[in-house]
């Protein structure tokens, strides 16, 4: 079952394609994917998101079928961060857009929130902290972060040669039935596997970890400046969402953190695992809803 994309982005670096919902005229909101997932992920918020008169962009992110294997074969936060602002110049975004991630969607969100250069008005990201968050936990709770060691060894298992590609399957189905327990996963599956398993997609989106463990410190020439920019020290409006019963990333790590993020929005679902935007999908939409609303021309 393949959903055909709606909409080729032609941005410089790379050929993306996207599914999209809502009115052309609209105030543009681009959401990211994260792992091991695809842009179908947003089939339940996108559409609502719509009704209240987003023009909402859900992009298959570089090397995910069917978008494009970039040809520089960066994967690096960087690059990921400039195709989030070629997307936006691209189709004309204005002042009014906004950016929601999850994942390693949410990564970039995160970072954008803190770059000069983001085009954004606000930000909402799922699943992976606002990099305060992380900071705040390491000096004041070892304890959970030691505990979240335990939960990310995947990290450093995909830093393995071929053997990840070739288990990848069998990791998909784990990581959501781990990530997101007691989830029906079924139709995630079926697009994720459409996404990731294609020819050449399985070494590009395992690239993702390899490429970020490289490049956290030196980032490739190409992207640096980009990638530099979360250091600016902006301020973007943020909302985090995390699912209470997350086994990717701890939500010990998100309450330990949260009276130290004073001009942050952070909400903790009860009910939600990592993937919170389809497991309680009406209650992200209303936060989400609600914090977009100034931004948002509501549709009668």
């Amino acid at each position: 079952m393949v959903a055909d994309p709606t909409l080729t982005l032609d941005l410089p670096n790379v050929r993306l394609r996207a599914l999209t919902w809502g009115p052309q005229d609209g105030p543009l909101a681009i959401c990211g994917h994260g792992f091991p997932d695809s842009a179908h992920t947003w089939r339940l918020l996108g559409p609502k998101l719509a009704a209240d008169g987003w023009r909402v962009v859900a992009p298959f992110t570089r090397g995910y079928a069917p978008s494009e294997i970039p040809a520089d074969a960066e994967y690096g936060l960087g690059a990921l961060m400039q195709d989030v602002l070629d997307i936006h110049t691209v189709l004309g975004g204005d002042e009014r857009a906004v950016y929601i991630g999850h994942d390693w969607g949410a990564l970039v969100g995160n970072a954008l929130a803190r770059s000069g250069s983001s085009p954004f008005a606000r930000i909402v990201t799922m699943a992976v902290p606002p990099f305060e968050v992380l900071g705040s936990a390491m000096l004041s709770k070892p304890a959970v972060v030691l505990k979240q060691l335990a939960f990310s060894w995947y990290t450093i298992f995909h830093q393995l040669p071929v053997l990840p590609e070739l288990l990848l399957p069998w990791l998909i189905r784990l990581y959501w039935r781990r990530w997101s327990p007691g989830y029906d996963a079924r139709t995630d599956l079926l697009h994720t596997g459409e996404s990731m398993l294609q020819a050449g997609s399985r070494r590009a989106v395992l690239g993702y970890y390899r490429a970020n463990i490289r490049r956290a410190l030196f980032p490739s020439r190409k992207y640096w400046k980009t990638q530099r920019s979360l250091l600016d020290g902006a301020r973007t409006p943020v909302l985090y969402l995390h699912g209470r019963t997350d086994g990717c990333m701890t939500v010990g790590l998100v309450e330990s953190a949260r009276r130290d993020l004073t001009d942050r929005s952070v909400e903790i679902i009860d009910g939600g695992g990592h993937f919170v935007h389809l497991e309680r999908p009406d209650e992200v939409y209303a936060l989400v809803s609600e914090f977009l609303g100034a931004a948002s021309p509501k549709v009668e």
